[in-house]
């Protein structure tokens, strides 16, 4: 089977902590509506006196399916670390917190451009995990093809590997095609991607 569980390591409590908090941030949301999970979204006309959203956008989900798949894909980007031989205790957390704020700058220049040649002024919402997962698909694609020995000064050694580049890249280009569904952003899934790209040379 390809997507095996592995053993369970020092490295994985960093998984299951962002698992849990996806799951209980639901719960509190979704399920038992301790509050509305509206004021957690990313929105563009918001974002300059709410900047907490750029945060909390990626820890809501828009329904139950929308959690599992990513939750699910929290759990091959877990798979895909294991096999390129991660060895980082704090590697996956310290990526996320670094994508949030590039990944915002990535769209505010986005949207700013839009405003100063096009005078468009996004409309929209953003949420859910999956933009942190299309980075992470991104990161760890060319760290399959190039290996990647130290992130922030941290060894994490990832070594090179041609069944992870072919997986990586399989996945992103149907993640690409289900983009452009309806009620799918496809702004927030190459914003992803680019920035984990972009990350990956940090």
């Amino acid at each position: 089977m390809i997507f095996n569980f592995h053993k369970l390591s020092k490295y994985d409590w960093q998984f299951i902590l962002c698992a849990s908090i996806l799951i209980i941030v639901f719960i509190f949301t979704d399920l038992i509506q301790l509050f509305n999970k509206e004021i957690l979204y990313y929105f563009p006309k918001k974002i300059s006196y709410e900047p907490y959203r750029v945060f909390t956008s990626i820890l809501i989900h828009a329904d139950f399916n929308h959690l599992v798949s990513n939750v699910f894909g929290l759990t091959i980007t877990r798979y895909f670390l294991i096999r390129l031989g991660n060895k980082s205790k704090f590697f996956y957390l310290k990526f996320i917190l670094i994508y949030t704020f590039l990944n915002f700058f990535i769209i505010w220049i986005f949207e700013r451009i839009l405003l100063m040649f096009f005078n468009i002024i996004p409309n929209y919402i953003s949420l859910g995990f999956s933009g942190v997962i299309y980075a992470f698909f991104g990161f760890l694609l060319l760290s399959s093809i190039y290996g990647k020995d130290y992130f922030l000064g941290t060894m994490i050694s990832l070594r090179k590997s041609y069944s992870i580049q072919r997986m990586s890249t399989t996945i992103c280009l149907i993640g690409l095609i289900f983009s452009f569904l309806p009620g799918v952003s496809l702004l927030g899934h190459i914003s992803g991607f680019i920035t984990g790209c972009i990350i990956f040379f940090i």
